[in-house]
């Protein structure tokens, strides 16, 4: 009754307050207050729900990421339950990932800042262990503001800098965190898992379902990151699932060796680019969504909670049309990525075209949860509360005319950086400081150059990008290669002394031993290409 009076006393109180003097923790009461409005005047503390999609592309799904752009879903992927919480909800159409790959991408949304502030820009966490920047978590962000809270993770971890247990999650099957492995194998790295429980898919259904359960008889409101480790390799799904999807209509880019009996896909094809494999692993997360959703009517939670699907990175089987490239890229097949929430306010079949991005969770996550206080000025993210309910119409609050920086200095491949500001983007290839400039919303493909057409826009892009990463003081794609071949110097004598084991053991007959010998000879050589690679590159560069 408390905290109902002390809510309607704002209310009543603002309208004697002109606009331009409010607080901003006050407009930050009164967007709450507008949202539990519009909730049947309910104003108990709402649930949150992310599920965390891996490698999932921004078109691998049923729902068209851009309105009445049949060419922004797929016409293969099915995924009805996602297509359900569109149609009661909102399809964000420009949001992207904090980075092309799953660390870095990770690490930001979890500490609301950019992977160039966390010095955690690619899959190399040496600088964010040793240098570790973070300054509040969304656990710990959700309660301060709201201490009730009870917050929960399942799934791939991936975070080199923290656990979730020091992050401030309550509740996870490993508070040390996991990887990839946890959801190809078993615990011993060697075993399939279950048929049943492809990529564990099921399993932490059934766990975020009973967590819920345990809050909701508890009377505790709760956060809960579901982070699927689908779509990642190695792919899996259920044998069923696979046998719906060869008796559809074959798609375009399906290739003959798709449609071979089962018994002749190559393991390797199983794995990594088997069309129907990929297909059913989509359908079936998608069927583990829904059984999601449906326990929050059974436990009668729906009109409050927020339930928002997002993906750490962009995908890449068979391409990422419409978009240009795919993970590990900062073109828009690598960072666009599927944003689609409901929840209490947020209009039903309804479309966002703001610009976003994953480090923008943390502060939309404390908005909501009613955080009054001030977060980190450090802090990159802003709140997307007011987008939730008004769409486009919102003022989101974010400086340096709302532009989004991305960084990454892949030492090993083509390093690069982009910033993305309005409709424009410039991407800059930070080995050869070649740049283009695109206009991303009437040109997904990123085909048309326009830096000759508009030099102003991409110099005033490319000094704010340079700006910015100067301001956080990012990584440089070179001392990140001093760190690669440190590692390469010792990783090639380890493989070198397994290799001689390996030989002795294959003269004796043993098949299996001449197989993992003839795998490790080839990224031993891998590894020397590789130093030849990275020192012809950091000659690109002056000294550090």
């Amino acid at each position: 009754m408390l905290r109902l009076s002390f809510m309607l006393y704002f209310i009543s109180f603002s309208r004697f307050i002109p606009p331009p003097v409010l607080h901003p923790s006050m407009k930050n009461i009164l967007l709450l207050l507008s949202v539990c409005c519009l909730t049947k005047f309910s104003f108990a503390a709402p649930n949150f729900i992310v599920v965390y999609m891996d490698d999932l592309g921004w078109a691998d799904t049923s729902v068209e990421m851009v309105r009445d752009q049949s060419e922004t879903r797929s016409d293969f992927y099915e995924t009805p339950n996602l297509e359900q919480l569109a149609e009661e909800g909102m399809v964000f159409s420009d949001a992207y990932a904090p980075a092309p790959v799953c660390t870095p991408s990770r690490n930001s949304i979890l500490h609301g800042m950019t992977p160039a502030r966390m010095l955690n820009t690619t899959l190399n966490t040496t600088f964010s262990k040793e240098n570790y920047r973070g300054l509040i978590t969304i656990p710990q962000a959700i309660k301060r503001a709201n201490p009730e809270y009870v917050t929960a993770h399942y799934g791939k971890w991936h975070i080199g800098s923290i656990s979730p247990e020091k992050a401030g999650y309550d509740v996870t099957e490993n508070m040390k965190g996991t990887g990839n492995g946890e959801g190809d194998f078993m615990d011993d790295m060697k075993t399939f898992l279950p048929e049943e429980d492809p990529k564990r898919i099921f399993s932490l259904t059934e766990m975020s379902k009973k967590f819920m359960t345990e809050q909701v008889e508890a009377d505790r409101p709760f956060y809960l990151q579901l982070s699927h480790y689908s779509v990642h390799i190695w792919h899996d799904s259920l044998k069923e699932t696979r046998a719906k999807y060869r008796a559809l209509p074959r798609p375009e880019k399906a290739t003959d060796e798709d449609y071979l009996p089962e018994d002749e896909i190559s393991e390797s094809a199983f794995k990594h680019n088997w069309l129907l494999n990929y297909a059913a692993m989509v359908d079936d997360t998608d069927r583990a969504f829904g059984d999601l959703l449906a326990h929050l009517d059974t436990l009668g939670i729906r009109e409050n909670t927020y339930v928002i699907f997002t993906s750490d990175n962009g995908g890449g089987l068979r391409g990422n049309k419409p978009l240009r490239g795919a993970k590990a890229d900062l073109t828009e097949g690598g960072i666009r990525v599927p944003f689609i929430v409901r929840g209490p306010g947020i209009p039903k079949n309804s479309y966002c075209a703001t610009p976003t991005a994953g480090w923008d969770l943390l502060p939309t996550l404390y908005d909501l949860a009613g955080g009054i206080k001030r977060l980190p000025k450090e802090l990159d993210g802003v709140s997307l509360a007011s987008a939730f309910v008004k769409g486009d119409a919102a003022k989101l609050r974010r400086s340096g005319d709302g532009a989004l920086v991305f960084h990454f200095p892949w030492y090993n491949g083509e390093p690069e950086s982009c910033i993305r500001r309005g409709e424009y983007k410039l991407l800059k290839n930070l080995d050869t400081r070649e740049s283009a400039l695109y206009n991303v919303v009437d040109d997904l493909s990123e085909s048309n150059d326009l830096s000759e057409i508009y030099p102003e826009i991409a110099a005033s892009l490319e000094d704010q990008l340079s700006d910015y990463l100067s301001e956080v003081g990012a990584e440089k794609v070179n001392q990140l290669r001093e760190i690669f071949l440190k590692n390469l110097a010792n990783w090639i004598p380890q493989g070198e002394s397994k290799a001689e084991t390996l030989r002795k053991q294959a003269a004796t007959g043993d098949a299996a031993a001449a197989k993992q010998l003839q795998r490790l000879e080839k990224h031993i050589e891998w590894m020397k290409e590789q130093i030849i690679f990275t020192k012809e590159r950091m000659a690109l560069h002056p000294a550090i």
